[in-house]
């Protein structure tokens, strides 16, 4: 039994490592998109449109816009257009790990912190 067994781990072992995320990420540069997120113990959704080097936020009632800048075609940074305190001058690395049809995971970053976080975006047009 135990002669089968191991070589049948190794081969499903091999087969799994050889699986690559789907990333197709040229298809998530325009658009409208949503995020929902967790702020203490409430939910929050963010609509967003990103056309070219221009991202438009809508988040509880209020817009917000922000230059982008596209370092490939998996990686951008995002930096507001008008910030209202030092906070926000700061710029944001994204960079999308996965993608699905309508969806792309990602994880970002305030440029120079090693803290990272991820979110899923939702396309919706």
């Amino acid at each position: 039994m135990q002669k089968r067994l191991i070589p049948s781990l190794v081969i499903l072992l091999f087969l799994s490592s050889c699986y690559q995320p789907q990333r197709d990420c040229k298809v998530f540069k325009d658009g409208k998109f949503t995020f929902t997120s967790t702020i203490g113990d409430q939910e929050v959704s963010t609509v967003f449109v990103r056309q070219g080097d221009l991202e438009v936020d809508y988040f509880q009632g209020k817009v917000d816009s922000s230059s982008v800048r596209w370092i490939n075609d998996c990686e951008y940074i995002v930096k507001k257009l008008h910030p209202k305190n030092k906070a926000e001058e700061k710029s944001v690395h994204m960079k999308i790990l996965t993608t699905t049809d309508n969806s792309y995971t990602f994880e970002y970053n305030i440029v120079g912190s090693a803290k990272k976080s991820r979110g899923t975006a939702i396309k919706t047009n």
